[in-house]
């Protein structure tokens, strides 16, 4: 009887998160953009790319077509020992580009940066602008991309972060794509309290002025989430932050081809989640831990206990779905949602192998431990 007591008290305290965090989501409201400063700021795009003959095009056919000023953007792309056509087909691409583009050759390591920290870092000193943006080979940004970014950029922020779904035609991509979306609309109630969670490498803004403040990645201690580690430098030097939830600033990714790759791409960032403050550690740890409590459940109070919990559970969750996929105009996947509780738990418990285990997992071609 006390171990259900537990349990239920447990699945009661869920469910309060999951509500309060619902609340606050659906009463939120996005402030405006400010104006764009006039005259208009230039801005460098910094893309970094390594074997992404796949995705390259689609990336840069969408930075030609923002409703920016082209010969106000500088374009500048890192390759980073590319062994396919990636080069050629982005030279083809932005051809005849009205504005810069430039493919920087990334041939050696500046101070402790390794991997995509690396090639950011050399990109960083070779743009001409005070305004980096910064995004990924396999993203496609909106037209409003760059002047949603920069209508935030107020007082003191230093960094901005936009939103980010996955995009494709499977079952599997169209899970990731609710995964992604729901779990950054839960990131975004956090970041509304001032609570810094993270920062999204794929579709993010810095100054120069916040950046060259933490030394830039050369001065960084060597991460896998180098988007992470900048963000946390950028708050010690006293800048703000601002995250985004709006159709204004929602890129789109291309998704991650088996569930294999999704599991060395998580592992990944749980290299971030370990490095958040205990608080909020420990926050992730009960919203994780609601299928270990239904469990419990089904064993003390039998199977309709942990189903009716389940249910409940599909149901608020649910209720979040709708509000965070209509915020930025996209049709909520509902029928979707008993195949994402498998998805879920079969994401989680590779996740728990991954850490328990001493795995090396791999991400664009290198090994990491």
């Amino acid at each position: 009887m006390m171990l259900t007591a537990a349990l239920l008290c447990f699945v009661a305290l869920w469910f309060a998160m999951l509500g309060t965090a619902t609340v606050l989501f659906a009463r939120r409201h996005e402030p405006r953009a400010a104006p764009v400063p006039q005259p208009l700021p230039r801005v460098s795009i910094l893309l970094a790319a390594r074997n992404e003959e796949v995705a390259i095009e689609r990336c840069l056919a969408s930075i030609r077509e923002l409703a920016y000023p082209a010969p106000l953007l500088e374009v500048l792309l890192g390759d980073d020992a590319s062994t396919d056509n990636t080069v050629a087909i982005a030279q083809a691409v932005m051809q005849d580009y009205a504005g810069s583009f430039r493919v920087v050759s990334i041939q050696t390591n500046k101070g402790q940066a390794r991997g995509k920290a690396n090639v950011l870092a050399h990109l960083a000193r070779a743009a001409t602008s005070d305004v980096f943006c910064i995004t990924d080979a396999d993203i496609a940004v909106p037209r409003t991309w760059v002047s949603g970014l920069l209508g935030r950029v107020q007082g003191s922020v230093g960094i901005v972060t936009g939103i980010t779904v996955v995009q494709g035609p499977r079952l599997f991509d169209q899970l990731q794509r609710l995964d992604w979306l729901l779990s950054l609309s839960l990131v975004q109630v956090v970041s509304d309290w001032g609570k810094p969670v993270t920062a999204m490498g794929n579709n993010m803004l810095v100054t120069r002025q916040a950046y060259e403040a933490t030394g830039g990645y050369e001065a960084l201690p060597f991460s896998v989430t180098e988007d992470y580690a900048l963000f946390r430098a950028v708050l010690g030097r006293g800048f703000t932050f601002r995250n985004v939830f709006s159709p204004e600033v929602l890129a789109e990714s291309l998704p991650i081809g088996t569930l294999g790759q999704l599991l060395h791409q998580r592992r990944r960032w749980l290299r971030g989640v370990e490095a958040l403050p205990w608080g909020l550690q420990a926050a992730l740890l009960v919203y994780s831990g609601i299928y270990p409590a239904m469990l419990g459940l089904a064993f003390t109070s039998g199977p309709l206990a942990a189903l009716a919990v389940l249910g409940a559970k599909m149901v608020a969750q649910g209720v979040l779905t709708a509000l965070c996929f209509y915020r930025v105009g996209l049709r909520p996947p509902l029928r979707l949602l008993p195949l994402f509780e498998l998805y879920t738990v079969g994401l989680t418990l590779g996740l728990v192998g991954f850490r328990v285990l001493p795995l090396r997992f791999t991400w664009k071609g290198r090994q990491y431990a």
